[in-house]
């Protein structure tokens, strides 16, 4: 076993799962962080890609020792919730962590409307609805929170809180029940306690509410048209198109796995930024619930006949609306019920029992406040169920001081092009910037008996709990690690790529100017040596590197003047140089989506001591029962 048994004496195991995991940036920083009585027992990962599952299992089973398991799959797969519940059994899991994919909304790229990739978040938060954490973290890049003008953001948080507790459910139902019997008419009293029961019933059982809810509508529609000759009722276009629309809302199940077929489709396909995008988002824009609405409500007023019944206008108009809206969004249209009805006071207690968790806003983090060389910033959403503290900060750590590039990387400064090492050289002190070399603590914090960042990145940071149950070794894939052909070395995933004379000298002209401005795209240009590239960083030795993406060749060494190798980037995302990422180093093209190579995996990743900051946070408040 490779796990100190000392370490978790006295202490009370935290269980938590990371769905999205990726290489495990956010697991590495849970497993890192402790307090005197309590630390974080890893239970389960998962992710859709089988390279990321190898370099799980490399690390954590066959390095570590932990018995944690493993879900290749799609969290949006119909039976992933059912298998995750096998996996966990009657484990009671406290945290659960994930960054669902945020390709289509980053800020460095396009966002793409309709990406199915946008509505994963609702998915983790089945995972969330099903487990019932005391806590969950969901990571994402800032771009998150201006996306579609704050609307994306805006329905994140409408989600989280639509998460309810459903012990509060029957109370919470007689009290707006007694509030709209006073205060509303009949149909809309009815549809407003069925739209709950829609919302807050389990996944698949929501039909019958469904069904009732239209049977409502339908009968208000009638009221409407009772005035209206069965001739014009089937001639006029307006009261067609509101019949068939008002069909179509109903359909609301059969409609979303239309449009999710839709949406993977044009991801399979990569639909994206020529004519074909529009129609495609043209066709789920139609049908979506909103737009639905929105047509019908606009026909209602061209209906010349309605003109004559307008409180039942209103009344079809109000509850075509209501059934589009998020429970948080039902429940803010109750407020003022609840205020007609003189009991503000008990709907705000009710309010306050019936939502499982409570978050007051996003927090925007900066990896460099955490003892990360990088200056990357990702916003975190922490959910706090009801009955735990409530986190509303993550303290820096290193805001003063902060680790610089050159602390990174500089023991590794000794690759030049096309070269491969498999253990560390001695690497002479570049005088400029010695006084750089600051000792420091785990986190980063100064230290003068602590070391250095380099060299708690080769000694490693997990070294308090853990002794390796087998040295560090790379495997290329999950069929060689069965058949034990693993390839061992003192130092992994450090190569440089091979570049032709015409790209280094470029990269030499590039990195001398120390930046890729416009003056030296012409002076590229009067060389021979322009490229369509947009963009090159050079690294800058007394400072943090921006942040690190998923291309080698977007930064330039500040000194070889070369991309980046893998164990450079791992080093600026802070994971110890004993975490091997496995698999391909790189690939091409559109196989980065399926394969995810290993420059993937590190840029993709959220750096483990950020990941450990938040993970203390949680350890210092959590409110738990002892475990054995």
């Amino acid at each position: 076993m490779a796990e100190i048994e000392e370490f978790k004496q006295g202490k009370n195991p935290i269980k938590f799962i990371d769905l999205f995991a990726g290489a495990g940036g956010i697991s590495e920083g849970f497993l890192q962080a402790y307090t005197d009585d309590k630390y974080f027992e890893f239970v389960l990962a998962s992710d859709i890609n089988s390279n990321c599952e190898l370099t799980h299992k490399v690390r954590y089973n066959r390095q570590l020792g932990l018995d944690t398991g493993f879900i290749t799959e799609d969290i949006m797969s119909e039976d992933f919730l059912e298998r995750l519940e096998k996996e966990i059994g009657d484990q009671d899991i406290d945290v659960v962590t994930g960054g669902p994919s945020c390709q289509s909304f980053s800020l460095s790229g396009r966002r793409r409307k309709f990406d199915k990739r946008d509505n994963l978040f609702i998915h983790y938060l089945k995972v969330i609805r099903k487990l019932r954490p005391k806590y969950f973290v969901m990571e994402n890049v800032k771009g998150i929170l201006t996306k579609d003008r704050g609307k994306f953001k805006t329905a994140v948080m409408n989600e989280i809180r639509s998460i309810i507790d459903e012990e509060k459910v029957n109370e919470m139902l007689a009290y707006f029940n007694g509030v709209l019997s006073r205060t509303a008419n009949d149909s809309v009293r009815q549809c407003f306690i069925n739209k709950i029961r829609i919302e807050v019933v389990e996944d698949g059982k929501e039909e019958k509410f469904v069904d009732k809810y239209f049977q409502i509508v339908e009968s208000v529609y009638k009221q409407l048209t009772k005035t209206v000759s069965l001739k014009v009722s089937k001639s006029n276009q307006h009261i067609t198109t509101i019949r068939h629309a008002l069909s179509l809302l109903k359909l609301s199940s059969k409609r979303q796995k239309l449009i999710d077929s839709v949406m993977h489709l044009k991801a399979e396909a990569d639909v994206d930024n020529d004519q074909l995008v529009k129609k495609f988002n043209d066709f789920v824009y139609t049908i979506s619930d909103d737009q639905l609405a929105e047509l019908i409500e606009r026909h209602i007023y061209w209906v010349e006949e309605f003109k004559t019944q307008p409180d039942v206008v209103e009344r079809l108009r109000q509850i075509v609306k209501l059934y589009t809206l998020t429970l948080e969004e039902v429940f803010k249209e109750l407020r003022q019920y609840a205020i007609d009805d003189d009991s503000l006071g008990d709907y705000e207690h009710i309010m306050n029992e019936i939502h499982l968790y409570r978050i007051k806003k996003p927090l925007v983090l900066n990896s460099s406040d955490y003892g990360v060389p990088q200056n990357r910033e990702r916003v975190v959403f922490i959910g706090c169920r009801k009955d735990q503290p409530m986190i509303s900060e993550i303290p820096a750590s290193t805001e003063e001081n902060k680790v610089t590039t050159y602390e990174a990387l500089h023991d590794l400064d000794f690759l030049n092009n096309a070269e491969t090492a498999d253990d560390y050289a001695d690497v002479p002190e570049d005088e400029r910037y010695t006084s750089l070399n600051v000792r420091r603590s785990l986190d980063g914090q100064p230290n003068e008996h602590g070391e250095t960042y380099s060299e708690w990145s080769r000694t490693g940071r997990l070294g308090h709990r853990f002794t390796f149950e087998e040295p560090p070794f790379y495997v290329r894939n999950l069929g060689n690690l069965e058949n034990g052909l693993l390839e061992r070395a003192n130092l992994f995933n450090h190569q440089t790529s091979k570049q032709s004379e015409e790209v280094l000298k470029r990269l030499a002209v590039i990195g001398e100017a120390g930046d890729y401005t416009d003056d030296v795209k012409k002076q590229l240009e009067d060389m021979g040596l322009s490229s369509d590239k947009r963009n090159y960083t050079v690294l800058k030795p007394e400072d943090q590197s921006p942040t690190v993406v998923t291309l080698p060749d977007d930064f330039i060494h500040y000194h070889r003047h070369r991309a980046l190798t893998v164990r450079e980037m791992a080093r600026l995302q802070s994971f110890d140089d004993s975490f091997v990422f496995q698999g391909k180093r790189t690939t091409g093209g559109d196989k980065r989506k399926s394969e995810t190579p290993q420059y993937t995996m590190v840029g993709n990743a959220v750096p483990p001591l950020m990941a450990k900051a938040i993970a203390n946070k949680i350890l210092e408040v959590i409110v738990t029962e002892q475990r054995q």
